[in-house]
């Protein structure tokens, strides 16, 4: 049996999600946004960076779903209570199963048949000898070491062959659907270049699926300092970096978008209050700030110890805290932005003469106000989701960020640091969370110059 676990963050992700889904299905009656996110999926870069960060919210979303397993029940008690584990896992705990339960005894190089380490050892004879000992599970099918180059070379074969085959499922009812769609004769955007959106969803399938399949048998990025897998710690790290950026993100937005075009707009005393605001603020070292946040936060978890029974939980509460204060002490950017380009706005003609008619201001900044700042608050939304993200291991590396029992980049970068004084070099570590971090703040950029090309309305595609 299993007891469902909602965290406040899964329940932030779910809301996420269904707004995405709402957002989409009244895109629908709005044909000039529709025709201006076309442009963003019409191009190829926009749509190979769309499939990457679509993946990573899958897996984001798989480590959402939470619950706790039913402990065993003694003998000859039937009528005992059903106990929980106070382990919280997630559907992606189970699809990763075995990463989490090959651990090795310390460290072990990726591929590596035999701990990263010397250590004393008895021969047959009971004389003590330094060597590298076999690991447990890594390799521990093979009877030679000669025999990893075929049966890594073979599995990887089988690999690609099963990442190929499991993308041809979603690609083929996907031209299913578009042979459909075509016979009953409904118009079809024939500028979206799904072939790329096939290759990259291939692409994705295979490296999946050789990942997958080829942990069962080695430690493919190695192990750290207490055994535990690499990958495991990579892929659990991502749903920490997705959501810190996209929930620090939705924080900073209300408060530069209301306080950036009311300061715009309204002019006067409203003005000078908001540029004092930011201004003081902006003033502030943001690192000092943060870090004073956390620490409050910390002594608060301390003295309401009572509240967390679970470590899940108090890792929860410090990871939404931090989305909090990132996303408080980051909106002054945006907020100057949106008011210099408010000031342009409002003075132009049609702005005018909706005053000179006598509509509410209400109805004025959100018929013409907003809609001439959106390019600039949704180039703001993926780039400042780039920026936290890069926040989050900066502030984990000095000891402010996450929970340390939360997996992370981060705190992967943080642990990291005394392996590579190491002689020789740990390097997995910090280069599998680098290479995670990497692709997601790449594909988020490319994403954002995308979006900033169809809704900017002073580039030659936006007035196109």
């Amino acid at each position: 049996m299993i007891l469902p676990v909602l965290l406040w963050s899964d329940l932030l992700i779910y809301t996420l999600i269904a707004s995405v889904g709402l957002f989409l299905w009244q895109l629908r009656k709005n044909p000039q946004a529709k025709k201006r996110w076309s442009g963003v999926f019409s191009s190829k870069v926009g749509m190979a960076s769309f499939i990457v960060i679509l993946f990573y919210i899958l897996i984001s979303l798989l480590d959402s779903l939470h619950f706790r397993e039913s402990l065993p029940r003694l003998e000859n008690s039937s009528h005992q209570e059903v106990a929980y584990s106070s382990d919280v896992k997630s559907v992606l705990d189970k699809v990763l199963i075995r990463l989490n339960s090959r651990n090795e005894s310390t460290y072990s190089a990726p591929f590596s048949l035999h701990s990263f380490a010397k250590e004393n050892m008895t021969d047959a004879n009971g004389s003590v000898y330094r060597d590298y000992p076999r690991l447990k599970n890594g390799g521990s099918h093979l009877n030679d070491a000669d025999e990893r180059a075929w049966d890594v070379l073979w599995r990887s074969l089988l690999a690609i062959i099963a990442g190929m085959i499991i993308a041809a499922i979603p690609i083929g009812l996907h031209r299913y659907y578009l042979a459909r769609k075509k016979e009953k004769g409904l118009a079809s955007n024939n500028s979206i270049p799904w072939h790329v959106a096939y290759i990259c969803v291939t692409l994705i399938s295979i490296i999946a699926c050789w990942m997958l399949s080829l942990s069962e048998f080695y430690h493919i990025l190695g192990t750290d300092k207490v055994g535990e897998d690499v990958l495991y710690q990579s892929i659990k790290a991502i749903r920490t970096g997705v959501l810190i950026g996209t929930l620090a993100t939705l924080v900073t937005l209300p408060l530069a978008i209301i306080l950036g075009i009311s300061a715009g707009y309204f002019k006067g005393w409203v003005d000078d209050v908001v540029q004092y605001i930011y201004t003081t603020l902006s003033s502030i070292p943001g690192i000092l700030l943060i870090a004073a946040s956390v620490l409050l936060i910390d002594v608060y978890i301390e003295t309401h110890s009572e509240q967390f029974n679970l470590t899940t939980l108090r890792s929860d509460f410090k990871f939404l805290a931090l989305c909090g204060i990132l996303g408080l002490t980051s909106w002054t950017g945006l907020c100057r932005m949106l008011r210099a380009e408010t000031l342009k706005v409002s003075q132009l003609d049609y702005v005018q003469a909706a005053h000179a008619f006598g509509v509410s201001h209400r109805r004025v900044i959100g018929k013409h106000i907003l809609p001439n700042v959106t390019h600039l608050i949704l180039i703001a939304i993926v780039l400042d989701f780039s920026m936290f993200v890069l926040a989050e291991a900066v502030l984990s590396y000095i000891g402010v960020g996450v929970d340390p029992d939360m997996y992370s980049w981060g705190n992967m970068i943080n642990a990291a640091r005394s392996e590579l004084s190491r002689d020789p070099v740990v390097w997995w570590s910090v280069s599998a969370a680098f290479i995670l971090m990497f692709t997601l703040v790449l594909a988020a950029n490319l994403f954002s110059d995308e979006v900033r090309n169809a809704f900017d309305p002073n580039t030659a595609k936006g007035d196109a």
